[in-house]
Parts: structure tokens; C-alpha cells; sequence
């Protein structure tokens, strides 16, 4: 009679008590999710007034405020893109599986995703907000110091920057700590 495999009898073993209760402790966290779907639902709302607002006053808008309204725009469907990311990656990757294996609007991400994929996708998403804000304030700073009011002074353009910058620093150490640690452990094997 052939002995049985280790793994196969851990794998059908009941969880004690405690760890039971820590492993469970994941589904805390759906709530947390539901709370990112009513701000995504939010930010339909606010990207369908915004485009509205375009929409209706396509003719009377200059070239620069049509612009802005775009970038506004895009970066409302670049912060949804970030939650549907942080949603559908977070749950699969601590709560629970989702099982879209063959499904046919499975994302592509979605198949490779783990902590470590999710956040430098997060990082780059931010990078990519960041950008947006930073290109709608380069474009409205061409007034500072003109007839045209602006919101924005020298000190907060530079200010703006300083933190995009850090913000590009930060997901290069996040890749480059990732790839450490991916070829720190294939090398060890």
C-alpha cells in the first residue's frame, strides 16, 4: 500500500479554530470593495455631468477650456479604470477567486494578477493621474501673471511637479524592489 502524500492530507484537513477565523477574516473586506462600486458609480455620474457640461457648451468654449474639459474627462476615466483595478484585483487576490477562467470579457491582467503586479499597476495608474492633473495645470499656468484669473501660482506648479516626480521615483523603486525580490527567489530555487 502506497503512502499517502503530505500535501494531499493537509489540503482536506479541517482548519483549527484560530486560523479558521483569521482566513475567514478576508471577507471583512467585501464591504470595503461595495464601497469602491458606489464611488465608481459616482464617478459615472460625475463623467456624464462633465460631458454634458461639454456637450452643451461646445460652442461657446475656446480651444483651451474644451482641452481642460477633456483632460477633466480623461482623468475621470483614468481614476474609474484605478478602482476597477484595486476592486477586481484586491478581491481576487484576498478575498476569493472570481472564477472567469474562459469567460469572455476576462481582462488579461486579470490572469497573471498577484500583490506585486497590483501595485505597480497602481503606481502606474497613479503616474498616469498625476499626469493628467499636471498637463491641465501647465496648460492653465500660461495665465499666471495675466489679465486672466488663474488658481495657480508659480510656488504650486513647482510644488505640483516636485510630488509628480516623487511619485515616478516611487513606482521605479516599487519595480525595481519587485524585480529584486522575483530574482532573489529564482535564483534561490
Amino acid at each position: 500500500m502506497a503512502a499517502a502524500d503530505p500535501s494531499d492530507l493537509s489540503a482536506n484537513a479541517p482548519l483549527k479554530p484560530l486560523p479558521m477565523v483569521i482566513f475567514a477574516s478576508r471577507w471583512l473586506q467585501v464591504p470595503l470593495y461595495l464601497g469602491l462600486i458606489v464611488a465608481q458609480c459616482v464617478y459615472v455620474f460625475l463623467f456624464l455631468k462633465e460631458l454634458w457640461h461639454l456637450v452643451t457648451h461646445a460652442f461657446n468654449f475656446s480651444e483651451q477650456q474644451i482641452m481642460l474639459v477633456v483632460l477633466g474627462l480623461i482623468d475621470v476615466v483614468m481614476i474609474s479604470n484605478l478602482l476597477i483595478m484595486v476592486i477586481v484585483g484586491g478581491y481576487e487576490t484576498f478575498v476569493s477567486r472570481l472564477r472567469l477562467q474562459n469567460h469572455p470579457d476576462q481582462p488579461e491582467w486579470l490572469s497573471h494578477v498577484n500583490a506585486s503586479v497590483l501595485k505597480i499597476k497602481l503606481a502606474m495608474a497613479i503616474i498616469g493621474i498625476s499626469s493628467i492633473h499636471l498637463l491641465r495645470t501647465f496648460i492653465e499656468a500660461g495665465n499666471i501673471g495675466g489679465p486672466t484669473a488663474t488658481n495657480y501660482t508659480t510656488t504650486g506648479v513647482l510644488l505640483q511637479t516636485l510630488i509628480h516626480t516623487i511619485f515616478i521615483v516611487s513606482a521605479l523603486g516599487i519595480a525595481w524592489v519587485d524585480k529584486m525580490t522575483v530574482g532573489g527567489t529564482s535564483k534561490g530555487h
